[in-house]
C-alpha cells in the first residue's frame, strides 16, 4: 500500500460514522456509476413510496435521534 493510501486510510477512520458512510458512498459512486445501480434504484422508490405515505398521513413521522440511536444499537 503506497504511504498515500495508507494516510488516507488513517484519516478517513477517524471520521465519524455518518462521514465515513458518505465518504464512502461518495467513492463507490465513482466506479463508474454501476456498482449498485439495482440497489440505488430499489431504495429511490422504496424512500418515495414512504415519503408518499408520510405526506399521505399513512406513515407517521420519526425523530432523528430515534433513528440514529437505533442505527447505533444495530451496528454494534
Amino acid at each position: 500500500m503506497s504511504d498515500l493510501l495508507e494516510k488516507l486510510e488513517d484519516e478517513a477512520l477517524r471520521l465519524s460514522r455518518q462521514e465515513r458512510a458518505f465518504l464512502a458512498d461518495r467513492l463507490l459512486s465513482s466506479l463508474d456509476g454501476e456498482v449498485m445501480t439495482d440497489i440505488d434504484a430499489a431504495w429511490i422508490v422504496e424512500a418515495e413510496r414512504r415519503y408518499q405515505e408520510y405526506k399521505g398521513g399513512t406513515r407517521p413521522g420519526v425523530d432523528s435521534q430515534e433513528v440514529f440511536s437505533e442505527a447505533d444499537q444495530i451496528l454494534k
